[in-house]
């Protein structure tokens, strides 16, 4: 999973304004909702592919991503939108970053699920908004207050805790969190739409993602490619991906940030949700106090965030 950065497309409608204070309801919260809920339940597809290397999935991925992305843009009459990024040469080469960062991140993630660490997984997306934070302190000198850093505190506890509940690291969920925060913090600066930022990412890594299909292909045989049902689950990793990430603009742009904000902790509650009751992962006591803590701090960060823009509209 990877959430896209939130601005407008290039060329698209100007978004609705937000909605006032308890009419935060409509199409936007059911396609943010249908975003999240998706990328919740995106462990079990993959878990179908059990057997096909994660970075073949991941070839796959980005292959069927960049189709379906070209057919909307296509049929929209978008593609002027792909062209004006390639116009500016400092856009393709942050985006060509993102893409690098955006492979990581989805190589990661599948290797997660087919080694049956769902539950890291999810504990990795539970702390990204707060590593996201913490990037923001770090590389854009943000000032945060007390509440804030107590809650960056708090989770920095956890992943220790999380480490001794694993007996190692958590590479999975601290790599899965700041690839996803870095992927963040670097597709805002390249200022494209999130659809035709997609594009252009799978774009630039399609070449690596199709010589090692085709290398895969002529040194194992046509694996998965010889199965109808595993062709089929290859190919829907395209709008797997696509969609989710489709329905999550349309909402975010007719939302709230405080409704954003609590909807996005669905989809790794979902992930958690999954390892536990489908997957049958493990939680020790020493984990369970992990994401206890965990949650202790994004109910501090949420709480201080509403607090601060009620503060902000009560002002105004």
């Amino acid at each position: 999973m990877s959430l896209p950065e939130t601005a407008p497309e290039i060329g698209a409608a100007p978004a609705k304004p937000p909605k006032p204070a308890g009419t935060d309801f409509g199409p936007g919260v059911w396609a943010a909702l249908g975003s999240y809920a998706m990328w919740g339940f995106l462990p079990i597809h993959f878990r179908l592919l059990a057997g096909v290397p994660a970075a073949l999935i991941v070839a796959e991925r980005t292959v069927w991503s960049l189709v379906l992305l070209a057919i909307i843009l296509f049929i929209s009459r978008r593609m002027d939108e792909v062209r004006a990024i390639f116009a500016d040469g400092v856009r393709v080469r942050r985006l060509a970053l993102c893409a690098v960062i955006l492979g990581v991140n989805w190589l990661l993630y599948v290797w997660a699920v087919e080694t049956e660490q769902v539950l890291e997984a999810s504990f990795g997306y539970f702390i990204n908004p707060l590593v996201s934070v913490a990037i923001g302190m770090v590389f854009q000198g943000e000032r945060q207050n007390s509440w804030q850093v107590v809650a960056i505190a708090i989770a920095c506890v956890a992943i220790a805790v999380q480490a001794i509940g694993l007996g190692s690291f958590p590479v999975i969920a601290v790599g899965l969190a700041l690839t996803f925060g870095f992927y963040g913090f670097f597709r805002k600066t390249a200022k494209v739409g999130s659809t035709s930022g997609l594009f252009v990412e799978t774009l630039l890594l399609a070449p690596i993602g199709l010589g090692y299909i085709a290398y895969v292909t002529a040194t194992t045989g046509p694996g998965p490619h010889a199965d109808p049902w595993m062709l089929f689950l290859l190919v829907m990793t395209g709008p797997v991906t696509a969609v989710p990430l489709m329905l999550f603009a349309y909402g975010v742009q007719r939302l709230r940030l405080t409704t954003i904000g609590m909807l996005q902790y669905l989809a790794p509650t979902l992930q958690f949700l999954v390892a536990i009751l489908l997957f049958n992962e493990p939680l020790n006591p020493v984990r369970l106090v992990s994401f206890a803590l965990i949650w202790i701090s994004i109910a501090i960060f949420t709480a201080d965030g509403v607090r601060q823009r009620r503060n902000a509209r009560a002002a105004a």
